[in-house]
């Protein structure tokens, strides 16, 4: 008993995905009709046995839509294999009490082919009547008989489908309207003005936001209207910049002045990155724009102090290099050492000119080695030939490198000048600079100078020279004394020469 409670369950929930009360089955009527003729019977149906009732989607000859399941032949009939014949029901022991035997329509002849759905499931009979007896069917009546059962379940099927595929579509469309209600829900929650494009560009979406800030009405900035929110200088550069997101399918990124409900332009940082289709098409833009009016400000205003504050450090350079000078005319003993300390007061003051002439480059990374080298390198030129050769890699540094950098190879070339290659008419120094697992390595070889011998005691030059390397820069430092030139092999790692990481090709 739970067996067969479990199978018309299962019926059940079968015959409902057909949806056999939404009606419309002018096919089944026509195929009805063909069985009637086909076997020559005054009556044909196609039927369904459902829980308590079963009913005629298609009919020819009677015009009952359905009867009690109790009553039913075509409820034993489905569960036979094949073509299931009665003669004669009113000689049949277990159809002649039946009320459809004995009253109207008066059953006598009865055949038809079981419905059985693509899980082997029985749902009903395609069955001809008569109210004559007779002993068969004919083999072309037979398996025309089961051929139009099988057209009606490819009729069935067919509309299961159907409905299934408008389902899907009905909450296809309850999803994404669900998605589009929670994505303007949030973007009117934001603080930024958040914005969406079709994927050719075209804005067909602005939340609260930016109606509040810019103050014109609901969708008059839809599709290009946008641009004439723009201060005219940035039309240009805002366009340029959108189309080639559009071409490429890059993220967009652009910083510009968007006219505000007051009537005054103020900065903007607009952003919009591409969604993407599961192929990598892009099918929609969502951007935003985030008012940075205050921040330009402020930044515009740090500027002009740093700036200010960047040419009187530049003057006290200038006064220590000018005072040791005259310290140095006044005692001519520490004329040697006033020298030195002047050059690397100077050396130091080219640093500094070149972090804040450079501070634009040094903040995105492209402030690099090589031009600080040549400001340091640049009074040890002969003519137009460098006597200091740089090959390698130009990694980025930053204003915290800038200084100990200087200042050690300021260091190095004063002593090859004094006392290395560079000491030699036809001297050279080569200095190699390659990336060396974490580190940045730099190789300074001289050559072509007098004969060198190591160093009996540790110099101030050397001792800065370290206290550069190892305590400002956290890197190691190496001496190698070859006869054909001293070599210095330097590990620097490569966050201490910048903070912004090294871009990727």
């Amino acid at each position: 008993m739970a067996e067969d409670a479990g199978l018309e369950t299962d019926r059940a929930a079968l015959i409902a995905l057909y949806d056999l009360d939404a009606g419309g089955f002018r096919t089944l009527d026509a195929i009805a009709d063909f069985a009637a003729a086909l076997c020559g019977t005054s009556i044909a149906i196609v039927s369904i046995v459902e829980d308590q009732r079963q009913r005629f989607v298609a009919r020819t000859g009677i015009d009952v839509e359905e009867t009690s399941r109790d009553v039913s032949l075509c409820a034993q009939a489905m569960m036979e294999q094949g073509i299931f014949v009665v003669p004669d029901a009113a000689q049949d022991p277990r159809f002649r009490d039946n009320p459809l035997v004995t009253g109207s329509p008066h059953i006598r002849f009865y055949a038809s082919a079981p419905l059985i759905d693509a899980r082997d499931m029985p749902l009903g009979t395609v069955g001809v009547i008569d109210t004559r007896p007779r002993p068969d069917l004919t083999p072309l009546q037979r398996q025309g008989l089961l051929l139009l059962a099988r057209q009606v379940m490819l009729e069935l099927e067919g509309r299961r489908r159907d409905r299934e595929a408008l389902a899907r579509q009905r909450r296809d469309a309850e999803a994404v309207a669900e998605s589009d209600r929670l994505f303007r829900t949030l973007a009117d929650a934001m603080p930024q003005m958040v914005w969406s494009t079709l994927p050719d560009g075209y804005h067909d979406y602005y939340n609260a936001r930016w109606y509040e800030f810019t103050g014109v009405p609901p969708g008059t900035t839809d599709g290009e209207g946008w641009s004439d929110m723009f201060h005219p200088e940035d039309v240009p550069k805002a366009w340029a910049r959108w189309s080639r997101s559009l071409e490429t399918g890059d993220p967009y990124e652009i910083e510009y002045r968007l006219r505000h409900r007051s009537g005054d332009y103020r900065w903007t940082l607009g952003r919009a990155l591409p969604i993407r289709d599961a192929s990598g098409r892009v099918v929609r833009w969502i951007g935003t724009c985030t008012d940075i009016h205050e921040q330009r400000l402020m930044m515009e205003e740090r500027e002009l102090i740093a700036h200010e504050l960047s040419h009187r450090i530049k003057n006290i350079f200038s006064v220590i290099a000018g005072l040791i000078g005259l310290s140095a005319r006044a005692h001519p003993e520490i004329q040697d050492v006033a020298d030195d300390l002047r050059d690397r007061i100077l050396a130091l003051g080219r640093a500094h000119d070149f972090v804040r002439i450079h501070k634009a480059e040094v903040a995105t990374g492209r402030g690099a080695l090589r031009g600080i080298l040549d400001q340091i390198f640049l009074p040890y030129r002969k003519g137009e030939e460098p006597r200091i050769l740089v090959s390698g890699d130009d990694p980025a540094i930053d204003d915290r490198s800038a200084t100990p950098l200087a200042l050690l190879f300021h260091e190095l070339a004063t002593n090859a000048a004094k006392y290395g290659a560079l000491s030699s008419p036809t001297g050279r120094v080569r200095l190699h600079v390659a990336g060396d697992g974490s580190d940045i390595r730099m190789d300074w070889q001289e050559e072509g100078g007098p004969p060198v011998t190591p160093a009996t005691a540790e110099g101030f030059g050397s001792r800065l020279m370290a206290l550069s390397v190892e305590r400002q820069l956290g890197g190691r430092m190496a001496r190698e004394w070859r006869p054909d030139g001293l070599c210095i092999s330097l590990w620097i790692p490569s966050r201490s020469m910048s903070r912004v990481p090294p871009q990727r090709a």
